[in-house]
């Protein structure tokens, strides 16, 4: 047999005993949820930013970055409601390089699956006690979720893991916002089905128990490019894109139909400096028509404390090892001209 076992990984409920979110914090994140889901179903206007860094690498700059993202939550709270990125696992293409602080706490040392657990609570729970905004990440690993269901504010599903069967029935028994996001292909109906499937009750086997789920009315489109049969990149936040996708929408009767715009991918051909020009092109198409209006709820944006990228041993400090983001200054000015045209 070619699979080594190397230790067994404690449950998400011995970990939660090990690591609980104070009483005091409860109460806010409840509040917080509650005006987040409210935007999704059309209860509140005010526009969400998912934003952030590609991976979260480092506990330190991570909350130092969510940190100066609280300061500007307060002077915009009237229009934007902001939900920090803290991806803690990241996709790989070819299953190499960095994996995300869950593989890989320690980036000087070999993968610890069990110490990376713990980390990526440890920080979800700082984030959320210091700042109070429950944060977003990604759902590579359905069985991971547990880990932080009460911790998060937001979840996302990534262009190659929204055809797998078990993400779009986990997210079915989620009760909160979940993007589903376009495969890499560009296929808008292959993202409807799975919203769909997340919206309905599923009965399916979760983490070692017979399960059933009653499905996730907040589960949602998310654009974020395609990639052609030839590698290129082809954007999907045009004009023509958004109301089409509404169009389809309608069609397919799906509960609060919801767009969310990733700003960097496929979308910006992974050219972070395309993002401000891409979200300014965004709020133009919303103002221009009253459905896409109603329909897009938000951005997804990323961005670190130090423009760019470096190498997985790179020793910059709040600067990705993952893909290129946008530096603070430039961030902080998109927020506020979101804020004031959205």
């Amino acid at each position: 047999m070619s699979i080594k076992f190397i230790k067994k990984i404690p449950t998400a409920r011995e970990i939660r005993e090990e690591m609980p979110l104070p009483n005091h914090i409860k109460e806010i994140k409840k509040n917080r949820d509650m005006e987040i889901r409210k935007v999704f179903q059309n209860e509140e206007d005010k526009f969400l930013l998912i934003i952030g860094p590609c991976s979260a690498d480092s506990e330190d700059s991570v909350c130092e970055y969510i940190g100066k993202l609280a300061k500007v939550q307060e002077k915009v709270k009237d229009s934007i409601i902001i939900i920090p990125r803290i991806y803690t696992n990241k996709p790989r293409t070819t299953g190499e390089g960095y994996k995300g602080m869950a593989h890989q706490p320690d980036l000087e040392k070999e993968p610890n699956l069990v110490k990376g657990i713990k980390s990526i609570r440890k920080l979800h729970i700082k984030a959320l006690s210091e700042y109070y905004m429950p944060a977003a990440d990604e759902m590579l690993y359905p069985e991971n979720y547990s880990y932080l269901a009460d911790l998060l504010g937001y979840h996302a599903v990534g262009a190659r893991s929204v055809e797998n069967q078990q993400h779009r029935f986990t997210v079915s028994g989620v009760d909160f916002p979940v993007g589903m996001k376009n495969p890499t292909s560009g296929d808008i109906h292959v993202m409807l089905n799975s919203i769909k499937a997340a919206q309905l009750e599923h009965s399916f086997i979760y983490n070692g128990y017979e399960i059933k789920t009653s499905g996730n009315p907040l589960a949602h489109a998310v654009l974020r490019g395609a990639v052609d049969s030839y590698g290129r990149n082809i954007p999907n936040y045009h004009y023509e894109n958004l109301t089409s996708l509404a169009k389809e929408y309608e069609n397919k009767q799906l509960l609060n139909p919801s767009i969310i715009v990733d700003t960097n991918h496929s979308n910006s051909m992974k050219l972070h400096k395309e993002q401000p020009r891409i979200a300014r092109e965004v709020l133009a198409s919303r103002k221009y028509n009253s459905i896409l209006k109603k329909m897009i709820k938000g951005l997804m944006i990323e961005s670190y404390l130090v423009e760019g990228n470096q190498d997985v041993n790179g020793n910059v400090y709040g600067k990705s090892i993952t893909d290129p983001c946008l530096g603070w200054e430039d961030t902080e000015n998109l927020i506020y001209y979101i804020a004031e045209n959205v």
